[in-house]
């Protein structure tokens, strides 16, 4: 993107909830619904939200000129901000080839992107495109020589870190997807071609590229049928994850291995004793259960479990860059975002994507100055977030 558009672009969204407004404009309701949504009364989803925004960070002044650079680490890798794409589920519902897009984005600003094993696009797809930057979230599977394959194919398609999903060992019930009449497959009914001649923009992309499929699943369900492949995940995919289960994964994965979704510092403990090398705080951006707590109100207490042992990273409720900044106040090594950025892809396509990561930056620089630090590794030793 030339500079110029950049800066006209930053003026006309100057945050992601601009994007966010722009996406829900151009994007059929249904889809809107499956990104957007938490479940049951979606009180955990206004928890987590509110929870992040009531996080105060408090000042320290007479720290001189300040030019923060929010640059930093993670298993032994370099990234240009300490943040990231976290997997979001069959993404080209929401926009065409957005897995493409954000991975090469992700290449472009040196940060990592995330593909999702029920991503619309494959391992072997994204994979050259994210280059050094990809990481894979695993759906575990139920039977051994599946998951074997799987993670095979992740590894020569040039991914370095394996993310293993914990939070989901059951499949959700979200009303307002049932409500707004999404299926799987999804139906070409009435209702929703009319939601596509009203969203031009994304009729467009799907007349161009197909609607979504689950197609790093298509080779095991034997099968390029939405109905078989979906059949298939719900029947060989998804099974609750045990220590012994993860304990397998450690040994066949020889790259940096996360565990994602953990909320509880007991779990934590035994993630350590596991041998992964990061932990992943999240409630699953609240689509799970919804009584589950905010993320953010559990990282300090992980954060301290944990020690220092493994890496920290942090996901759920994440908005801005000053939510990034208070994700590593409290206790996280490195934060991941996903709907920010499907919001940003689905408002401005390829635009989209590169707009968010430098509204992030910016945003999170501003704010490292308002609080008197110069580097990230300050900010995470800080507890700014606490009487200091």
């Amino acid at each position: 993107m030339k500079p110029s558009r950049r800066a006209k672009l930053m003026r006309r969204y100057p945050s992601i909830a601009d994007l966010r407004d722009r996406a829900r404009k151009r994007i059929p309701h249904v889809a809107w619904e499956y990104l957007d949504c938490g479940l049951g009364d979606e009180a955990a989803l206004a928890r987590t939200v509110e929870s992040m925004r009531n996080v105060p960070l408090v000042p320290r002044f007479m720290k001189g000129d300040i030019q923060p650079e929010v640059g930093t680490t993670l298993f032994g890798r370099s990234f240009a901000a300490p943040f990231g794409v976290a997997p979001i589920g069959l993404g080209g519902l929401m926009w065409a080839q957005v897995e493409k897009i954000l991975a090469k984005t992700a290449a472009s600003y040196s940060i990592p992107y995330t593909l999702s094993t029920v991503a619309a696009q494959t391992p072997e797809t994204v994979g050259p495109l994210a280059q050094e930057m990809g990481w894979f979230q695993l759906y575990p599977p139920r039977a051994r020589e599946l998951r074997d394959e799987l993670i095979g194919r992740v590894r020569d398609a040039g991914f370095n870190t394996l993310v293993v999903t914990a939070d989901v060992p059951a499949p959700s019930r979200r009303e307002r997807t049932l409500r707004a009449g999404l299926r799987m497959p999804p139906r070409i009914t009435p209702r929703f071609i009319w939601q596509g001649l009203c969203n031009p923009s994304w009729s467009a992309r799907v007349l161009r590229y197909g609607l979504p499929r689950l197609k790093t699943m298509e080779p095991y369900a034997r099968s390029a049928s939405m109905r078989d492949v979906v059949t298939f995940v719900e029947t060989h995919m998804g099974c609750g994850v045990s220590w012994d289960y993860l304990n397998e994964i450690r040994d066949q994965w020889q790259g940096a291995l996360i565990l994602k979704g953990i909320l509880h510092p007991g779990d934590a403990e035994l993630a350590v004793e596991a041998g992964v090398d990061g932990i992943q705080v999240s409630n699953h951006g609240a689509r799970q259960l919804d009584a589950v707590p905010a993320a953010i109100d559990m990282l300090p207490a992980i954060a301290r479990q944990v020690g220092g042992r493994a890496s920290i990273l942090f996901d759920s409720g994440v908005r801005s860059g000053l939510d990034v900044a208070r994700a590593l106040a409290l206790g996280a090594d490195f934060v991941m975002l996903g709907r920010a950025f499907v919001y940003a892809v689905a408002a401005l396509g390829a635009d989209g994507a590169e707009l968010v990561v430098e509204l992030l930056k910016l945003d999170l620089k501003l704010n490292m100055s308002q609080l008197g630090f110069s580097t990230v590794e300050e900010l995470k030793s800080s507890a700014v977030g606490v009487d200091s």
